[in-house]
């Protein structure tokens, strides 16, 4: 008997995305198999012998699976579409042959490390709230932090809908902090700052799990080795 898998499996393993956004891609009509729109994730596909199209692009296979750590610089967008002329994560990857896409995303403004692969099952396990990856930021501000500024981010704050609070927060030097954060929110880290009435002048994300940034230049990635996705999904 072939080897059969559901759509939207099939589809992260041909790199089009994580699962669940293949699965929106499937319930919004954007998927075809064998020449039909097909609105059900579940149902049941096999390389070689399904037609598999996204979007008007033929799937034929899984591709391989890459990995990769980027030190992201700011001004970029984690977007695998572009806006406007705006430069997105992508970019940097140019000459790519895979379909990449980033796990999870940093905004515009805020540098760092961010993971960008093909692999959406990997991408899914990384960033869905069971696994509780820490995330570490170093905040960079105009002010001189003081012991109630700790307190208040400390605290924590009410962000999309829900009650979110820091692991830690602790003071390196005089305008800089460091904060682990868990939950992975929309601007979390920016929100939970400003609202002790800091000014941000750079924030930048310095690790994820137990994976760090090192010595990685701005702009530059390296791949992910074994032992490195091994300790971040145990992390």
């Amino acid at each position: 008997m072939e080897d059969r898998k559901r759509l939207s499996k099939a589809l992260a393993a041909a790199g089009v995305a994580s699962r669940r956004k293949c699965e929106e891609l499937i319930f919004a009509g954007r998927v075809q198999v064998n020449g039909a729109v097909v609105c059900v994730p579940q149902t049941l596909v096999s390389w070689g012998i399904d037609t598999i199209t996204v979007e008007g692009r033929d799937l034929t296979s899984e591709e391989k699976k890459v990995y990769y750590i980027l030190n992201k610089p700011t001004g970029y967008i984690c977007s695998s579409k572009r806006i406007g002329s705006k430069k997105i994560v992508l970019d940097l990857f140019a000459g790519m042959q895979e379909r990449l896409f980033t796990v999870g995303r940093l905004d515009r403004d805020t540098s760092g490390l961010i993971i960008v692969t093909n692999d959406g099952h990997f991408a899914q396990k990384v960033i869905h709230p069971s696994a509780r990856v820490p995330k570490e930021y170093l905040v960079k501000t105009q002010n001189e932090i003081s012991h109630d500024h700790l307190v208040e981010i400390s605290k924590g704050a009410f962000i999309e809908d829900t009650w979110v609070k820091p692991i830690r927060v602790t003071k390196v030097r005089k305008g800089t902090l460091k904060i682990i954060v868990m939950e992975g929110k929309k601007r979390e880290v920016r929100l939970l700052v400003q609202q002790a009435g800091l000014a941000i002048e750079s924030l930048q994300r310095i690790r994820i799990g137990a994976l760090t940034l090192g010595a990685l230049p701005i702009g530059a990635f390296r791949p992910l080795s074994e032992k490195e996705k091994t300790a971040l999904l145990a992390s």
